[in-house]
């Protein structure tokens, strides 16, 4: 589904990921760890086309990316939903509209998708708060949000940015349940984390693998995690 191959990018003359080798296919469960700075956010925003690389090619749902102009870029992002790490909400907005600005965004009727947000609210475990607004949510409640907005165009993949960093561990277990059921649906999972625990987790429910990224470089994680 997405693909980089010998990808490298730099900040003006500074090299901050080279020779990056990924494939993300369907049904597929990576992890992404390495210390803060080392390039995992940009990491993700290569995989959802918001970064070009330096050099290398990507390519998503069999297009590279290099080739794609604008409206291209955009249409293909329609099949990739982002949990950002700082969730990124409109606080006067309820959480129902902040759940369906993708599909504002992308010129789709709102209104002919009340049966589709009914139902993912229900499954992330908030539909009784489809009226609040973000700052009424607890933290759980933000990322679980943040997932059903990232759902809601029925995407392919879904990449997560440090999607527990701030919760606590029964609700990252939480969160875990839902990202493992979508992948168990045949969609391929990226989470960026650096909490070995949920990634043992999830380890023992299914086959996921580990990427660390070392010194700009991407390499799988042995056993040691």
């Amino acid at each position: 589904m997405i693909e980089l191959k010998n990808v490298s990018y730099s900040y003006g003359s500074d090299t901050l990921l080279e020779g990056v080798d990924l494939d993300l296919s369907a049904g597929s469960f990576h992890f992404l760890t390495g210390p803060s700075g080392a390039g995992k956010t940009t990491l993700l925003k290569l995989c959802y086309l918001e970064l070009a690389p330096s050099r290398g090619e990507v390519t998503v749902f069999g297009r590279a990316s290099a080739r794609l102009g604008r409206d291209g870029i955009a249409k293909l992002r329609r099949r990739v939903g982002v949990v950002h790490q700082d969730c990124r909400f409109i606080d006067h907005l309820p959480l129902s509209e902040n759940v369906t600005l993708p599909l504002a965004a992308a010129g789709l009727p709102v209104e002919e998708y009340g049966e589709e947000l009914d139902q993912l609210l229900h499954w992330v475990g908030l539909r009784g708060r489809s009226d609040a607004l973000p700052p009424e949510l607890s933290g759980g409640e933000r990322q679980r949000a943040a997932l059903a907005r990232a759902l809601i165009m029925s995407p392919d993949v879904i990449l997560a940015d440090e999607p527990t960093g701030n919760l606590d561990w029964e609700m990252s277990l939480r969160l875990l349940t839902l990202l493992v059921e979508l992948n168990r649906m045949g969609k391929a999972i990226l989470i960026a984390t650096h909490d070995l625990n949920l990634i043992r987790q999830a380890k023992a429910q299914l086959a996921a693998r580990v990427v660390r990224i070392r010194g700009g470089r991407v390499e799988m994680a042995g056993a040691d995690l």
